[in-house]
């Protein structure tokens, strides 16, 4: 289901807050499978498995911890900075330039914020490619996290602290439900961003979150027309 918004329920929103990877720029692009390859090339390489085994480690990993690289952080004690640089050392040639979601963006009234598991490098390198980054006050990545990644509350209360964000008049968009689930209790609106056509990504099942529904107040598979219909005038 894809809810067409009504704009006065968002005419009260001051500040915007986007997830980066599958969320500002479409599940198509396949931007973050590049990311995975390179996650299960570190954990093969760090712990000599073969690539089936480091596979099955990353995805333990990332469902127990939240983040692979918090998983290896809290078992293997590596080091975030050498994973982040490696797991984003990839092609950003897939990320189109997006002129109508860039027209959005900035038409928005109020602060926008980048809210990322990710690093800033990477968030910068991505938003660049859509054309967007100079619309946003800040990018909130995994390191001004504390390195400790979303779904957790403490990351959504530093960024809420951080930037001084009222959640009632805060709406987050993000394409994982779980991650609904702080900024729902903190009165924000919130918007999951799905695939296109609802089309099977890389994207295990038990990563769709079917028991947060209660968290999501709108679904989208067009972020750029879901913020058009938000800046329509009546």
């Amino acid at each position: 289901m894809t809810n067409r918004p009504d704009p006065a329920r968002f005419a009260h929103i001051t500040d915007w807050v986007f997830d980066l990877d599958n969320t500002l720029y479409p599940h198509h692009t396949n931007l973050f499978a590049q990311i995975d390859v390179r996650m299960t090339g570190y954990i093969a390489d760090l712990l000599h498995l073969p690539p089936k085994e480091a596979r099955v480690m990353q995805k333990e990993l990332y469902k127990e911890y939240g983040t692979t690289m918090k998983g290896l952080m809290e078992r293997h004690a590596i080091d975030p900075d050498d994973f982040l640089q490696k797991v984003h050392d990839i092609d950003y040639s897939p990320v189109q330039a997006a002129p109508e979601l860039e027209a959005a963006i900035k038409a928005l009234p109020g602060r926008k914020f980048i809210f990322t598991n990710g690093d800033r490098r990477h968030a910068e390198n991505t938003a660049r490619r859509l054309g967007i980054l100079d619309h946003f006050d800040d990018i909130f990545d995994i390191v001004a996290a504390g390195l400790n990644p979303k779904p957790a509350r403490d990351t959504y209360d530093k960024f809420v602290a951080l930037h001084k964000v009222a959640g009632p008049k805060a709406a987050m968009f993000e394409d994982l439900a779980r991650n609904l689930a702080a900024p729902k209790a903190l009165g924000m609106t919130t918007v999951l961003v799905v695939p296109r056509n609802f089309e099977p990504t890389f994207t295990e099942i038990w990563e769709q979150d079917p028991d947060h529904e209660d968290d999501v107040d709108y679904v989208t598979d067009d972020l750029t027309a879901f913020l058009g219909s938000i800046l329509a005038k009546g």
